[in-house]
């Protein structure tokens, strides 16, 4: 099997699972129950935030522990595949929950969400078993560029259920949409479990994978000292994930709540902004393959600030548009460069389990956020003093990524 074969089956996978991102954290669900589940509550701001955070504390804790496992017994897929297939099963039900239904829809995000980015420790870890370590970023940005392109096409798909907006007679296909979400990451994740084969490593002797998964997790915290390195970038990545992961999840609220966005008017405005993420991916990651991942990171990071900055003082739905496109850029090549930065710098033979860090650092950080975002919403009455809080991780985050050395480790 050629090598440009097998990137593309990878890079399928991230078409697929980006129907959850942006139909149920993005788009349609997050409106969906903020203002039909919650009934519009003045709390409802804070319920989305907290369920969110409660996925992303659950993911958070068992990260560590399943890239260990995983590393250990050499059963990526297996796992990948339990944490999808639990994403699509939860994303389905959501078709279930109406209007008081507020517990039914936080625990049915909480589970769909721990699918979706749990899986991710597993997904994320095939990258250096299928490119050489000189196209990370070249091959991460087309995984995040596919992503885009299958945000694009769901978001396409789900239009006629979601351009009656939130009507009564509206509602079944509204619910419909996140069916579409489901049968969507369903049906294009099946060619990455038929296609890709995963390196195994024969284990000495056969042991507990729970009580291996918290002997190497217990090493590698009484060995940091020896990945010094790798330590300032999950701190930095620790930081302006929180940012990112706040701006997905409350961008559609924003839109809908703060600038009176249509329904029809924010699929239109994310199916915009999806073409500048597809081009951000890959233009993004080619140039981190020219000047080196850190300096596009923090080209992006700077980005981001201007994005924060740029929504607390937006009035009006042109210049809301100008600065998604922005956001748009710098969302699909930070999280790519951070992914192949993140390859560059680690051990290869703990990849898995170090993947495993990295995926706890940035669901960890997603916990607080959201948290700090739905509260000062909910309790000024006002998104934009929300919004401008979030500006202020990009910049820590951008400080703390300066003090990163990129460079390949070496024991």
């Amino acid at each position: 099997m050629g090598n440009r074969f097998k990137i593309f089956i990878w890079t399928l996978f991230d078409f697929a699972n980006t129907s959850f991102s942006v139909l149920i954290l993005t788009t349609a669900y997050s409106v969906y129950f903020r203002e039909i589940v919650t009934g519009n509550s003045e709390v409802g701001d804070f319920l989305w935030g907290v369920a969110f955070s409660i996925s992303m504390f659950i993911v958070a804790f068992i990260s560590p522990f399943l890239g260990a496992i995983a590393d250990y017994s050499s059963n990526k897929k297996f796992f990948l595949l339990i944490f999808t297939y639990l994403c699509v099963l939860s994303t389905g039900l959501m078709f279930f929950v109406e209007h008081g239904d507020v517990l039914l829809g936080m625990i049915l995000l909480v589970l769909a969400n721990i699918g979706f980015e749990g899986g991710l420790v597993f997904y994320d870890a095939f990258l250096p078993e299928i490119t050489s370590e000189r196209s990370y970023g070249r091959v991460s940005g087309y995984g995040f560029a596919m992503g885009y392109v299958g945000s694009f096409i769901s978001l396409l798909i789900a239009y006629p259920f979601l351009k009656g907006e939130f009507t009564p007679e509206n509602m079944i296909n509204v619910r419909l949409s996140f069916v579409v979400a489901s049968m969507f990451f369903f049906l294009f994740s099946l060619p990455f479990f038929i296609v890709i084969k995963e390196k195994k490593f024969k284990s000495v002797e056969k042991v507990s994978y729970f009580k291996i998964g918290i002997e190497r997790v217990k090493s590698t915290f009484q060995n940091i000292a020896k990945y010094k390195n790798i330590g300032r970038f999950l701190i930095s990545y620790f930081v302006y994930a929180d940012g990112i992961n706040t701006v997905i999840i409350f961008a559609s609220i924003f839109a809908r709540h703060t600038l009176n966005f249509s329904l029809v008017e924010i699929l239109t405005f994310f199916l915009s902004v999806q073409s500048t993420a597809i081009l951000g991916s890959v233009i993004f990651g080619i140039i981190a393959d020219s000047i080196g991942q850190k300096k596009t990171l923090s080209i992006t990071l700077l980005m981001w600030v201007a994005t924060a900055v740029g929504a607390y003082f937006c009035d009006d739905k042109v210049s809301f548009y100008i600065i998604g496109f922005i956001a748009g850029s710098a969302m699909g090549s930070s999280q790519s460069t951070s992914r192949s930065l993140m390859s560059k710098i680690i051990p290869p033979e703990k990849k898995t389990e170090f993947f495993g860090f990295y995926s706890f650092f940035g669901k960890s950080s997603a916990i607080l956020g959201p948290l700090v975002f739905g509260l000062v919403s909910s309790v000024t009455g006002s998104q934009r003093i929300a919004v401008i809080s979030v500006a202020l991780f990009f910049i820590a985050g951008l400080i703390f990524l300066q003090r990163v050395k990129e460079e390949k480790f070496s024991g």
